[in-house]
């Protein structure tokens, strides 16, 4: 009885076993004996390769099956052995300790887009052999790429297209060539008002700085309407003529050239002799500096013209020492490029065009105009200025006409007791600037000047 007994429970144990087995076998469950480690599976990017080709490292036989994790936008944990598409984005839980995933960016924008699997299609088993073959065939396959691709080039427009969508909205794309053209017109039209005409010139005067568009206006013929607004009997339009032109000969050779043979120079250079209001002498101060500053055929012209003479009488008649510090500023730039472009001839062997360059500075008879003039007295007069700015101004002038102005300076009992005051005074500034931790300070510089200045006088 007991034999029979164990007979039948031994039969009954092989029975559940292989029923067992069948149940493993035809549900495709993995099994857990022998269970590999928690990365028995894993997908990466090869740096080393190219491309971006994904690669799988497992240490399953080719038999085995794995499962394929299908991720969601949620992050969610993820059992061993479980493998997950390329592309998703797996994290540790330092909290739990476990490995948690969800999809990429990539695959986000293609899963939401109508192409999100059905329920029983999110889990399915592969083998590790199958896995390899579907990830290596993903980049060529993956319509994923090619949606993201085709999303990045809708991002951007032509030229054609975002016209067509602002004149849907009735909205105008305009050039800058179509917005000068439209500003010319209407400050040409008889019907434009004088308020509307200082608008026009001050969107002009906006444009005008781009060198290409300064040359457009000339171009256009916006040069003769502005020079037109220069002798009209409106102060306000003589203003903001002036300043138009002032920025558009700013370092614009070009535009330079076409002024000097239009005629403003005598146009800017009556401005400043007779009678205007300050604001349009600062203004027309401003044009004739832009069209002098780096342009020697300019400069020349100017002299001839008796542009010094009609400066002196600006500094005399200027009692705010605003009109003055421009002046000065000015005189200063022209005598410290003709001596540059001095030192580049001997330095260097000058091309063709520099040498057209060279010649025509060489016409420019600077240092002597300036010797016929009052200018050697004139200048000084910047340091019993209270303005620090003036006053550094006025001494970097001074000491760029020592050649033209030194018996002058020397036979001045009042300049060597102006020079020791303000001496005095910086030196007491620079110490409070050392105080204070600064070493080499604004007044530091000052100081250097009124050294310098009495050492060129001292000097034999």
């Amino acid at each position: 009885m007991l034999l029979v007994s164990s007979v039948t429970q031994g039969a009954s144990f092989h029975l559940l076993t292989m029923a067992f087995l069948i149940l493993l076998q035809s549900n495709q469950v993995v099994p857990m004996l022998g269970q590999k480690s928690d990365s028995a599976l894993i997908v990466m990017e090869n740096s080393e390769e190219c491309d971006d080709e994904a690669t799988v490292v497992d240490d399953l036989s080719e038999g085995e099956y794995l499962e394929v994790f299908q991720p969601t936008e949620q992050w969610q944990t993820i059992k061993p052995g479980q493998a997950v598409p390329a592309g998703s984005h797996v994290r540790l839980n330092l909290q739990t300790g476990k490995r948690e995933v969800r999809l990429g960016e990539e695959q986000i924008q293609y899963w939401t887009h109508k192409h999100r699997p059905k329920q029983d299609e999110r889990h399915s088993s592969l083998r590790a052999d199958q896995l390899k073959q579907k990830l290596s065939k993903l980049k060529d396959s993956a319509p994923m790429r090619e949606y993201a691709d085709q999303q990045d080039q809708n991002k951007f427009s032509s030229f054609e297209e975002l016209k067509a969508d602002m004149a849907a909205m009735n909205l105008l794309v305009e050039t800058d060539f179509q917005v000068i053209k439209r500003l010319l017109d209407m400050f040409n039209s008889t019907n434009s008002t004088m308020e509307q005409r200082l608008q026009i010139l001050q969107e002009l005067e906006y444009l005008v700085h781009q060198v290409d568009n300064a040359q457009m206006l000339c171009s256009m013929g916006g040069l003769q309407l502005i020079l037109g607004g220069l002798n009209s009997s409106d102060y306000r339009l003589q203003d903001s003529c002036a300043f138009v032109l002032g920025s558009a000969l700013a370092s614009n050779p070009a535009v330079q050239g076409e002024v000097v043979e239009s005629g403003a120079l005598q146009k800017l250079l009556t401005l400043l002799a007779t009678q205007r209001p300050l604001g349009v002498k600062k203004k027309a101060l401003f044009a004739l500096a832009s069209l002098l500053r780096h342009f020697p055929y300019a400069q020349r012209h100017f002299l001839s013209h008796g542009g010094l003479q009609v400066l002196s009488e600006l500094f005399g008649e200027d009692r705010g020492g605003s009109i003055r510090v421009r002046i000065v500023t000015l005189l200063y730039d022209m005598i410290t490029e003709k001596e540059l472009n001095s030192k580049v001839s001997m330095d260097e062997t000058p091309d063709s065009s520099q040498n057209t360059h060279l010649d025509q500075y060489s016409q420019v008879s600077l240092h002597a105009r300036l010797q016929e003039g009052p200018w050697c007295s004139l200048i000084p007069v910047l340091l019993d200025s209270a303005e620090h700015d003036w006053r550094e101004k006025g001494l970097q002038a001074m000491l760029a006409m020592v050649p033209v102005c030194l018996d002058q300076y020397r036979t001045d009992d009042s300049l060597p007791v102006s020079l020791g005051s303000l001496k005095a005074q910086y030196q007491e500034l620079v110490q409070q600037e050392l105080t204070s931790g600064e070493v080499n300070g604004y007044f530091g510089e000052i100081l250097d000047l009124l050294h310098m200045l009495e050492l060129k006088m001292s000097q034999k």
